[in-house]
């Protein structure tokens, strides 16, 4: 995906615990339109005032957020249910977390780790595994009840499973519009909501621009966060869940 001012190369991952690898380069841009997500992000940027490293959390809605101009981004985001162990993910969302860096390393916790490269980011997420500073929780797990499995989930996403559900919908909706797949009343229909209002109103709560600047490209809005296609293995919209 691409904006003026803001480019986004980004690729799927074999790895159970990497939802999607990316990285990005900031011009003249200063802000974009970050999309709602369900999945948190380790971040890491390099501009005129040096090297950075963070923990952005997931994001409950769509806003405006800064962009640090001139500078060159690598993100990794986790999958579902992958949490850093001591980290409260509901006091994650719609947040960001600045992790201390000395040099080409930064400190996750007590460990001190090497700043991961774009290629390498399985490499880096295994190790985080390995030294249980990562640890992963099965938020499908249908043997226990219902009303725990929810608690569990809300505890471990940081979101409602109904929350992620709409967030996913309008992700797909949003992606259908942009690539031109479909007019807006199609795609309401396909895509499970009851009218074009409904589409309207759940694309400017979790995407931001409206299904006609979707449509016309990135010249009609600010650039926009990562927006991609999800794969089979992704918590996809059912209907019946709004």
């Amino acid at each position: 995906m691409s904006g003026e001012g803001l480019a986004f190369e980004h690729r799927p991952s074999d790895s159970p615990f990497v939802e999607r690898v990316w990285r990005s380069r900031s011009r003249a841009t200063t802000t974009m339109i970050s999309v709602a997500r369900a999945h948190w992000d380790f971040v890491f940027w390099e501009g005129p005032d040096g090297v950075h490293a963070g923990i952005q959390g997931p994001e409950s809605r769509a806003s405006r957020a800064p962009v640090p101009p001139d500078s060159e981004f690598v993100g990794i985001r986790l999958a579902l249910g992958a949490r850093v162990r001591g980290l409260s993910m509901p006091s994650l969302v719609d947040g960001f977390l600045e992790l201390p860096v000395e040099g080409r390393w930064f400190r996750l916790g007590a460990d001190r780790v090497r700043l991961p490269e774009f290629a390498a980011a399985e490499e880096f997420v295994a190790h985080l595994v390995r030294k249980e500073a990562l640890v992963v929780t099965d938020v499908a797990d249908a043997s226990v009840p219902e009303r725990t499995r929810q608690r569990r989930y809300l505890a471990t996403i940081g979101l409602p499973q109904r929350t992620v559900q709409q967030i996913e919908r309008a992700n797909v909706a949003a992606i259908r519009l942009r690539d031109g797949d479909g007019l807006p009343s199609a795609v309401a229909h396909e895509s499970g909501y009851f009218d074009q209002p409904h589409l309207a109103r759940s694309l400017r709560r979790f995407i931001g621009p409206s299904a006609t600047e979707l449509a016309g490209g990135a010249e009609r809005h600010e650039p926009l966060s990562l927006l991609y296609k999800t794969g089979p293995r992704d918590d996809r919209y059912r209907p019946g869940h709004d």
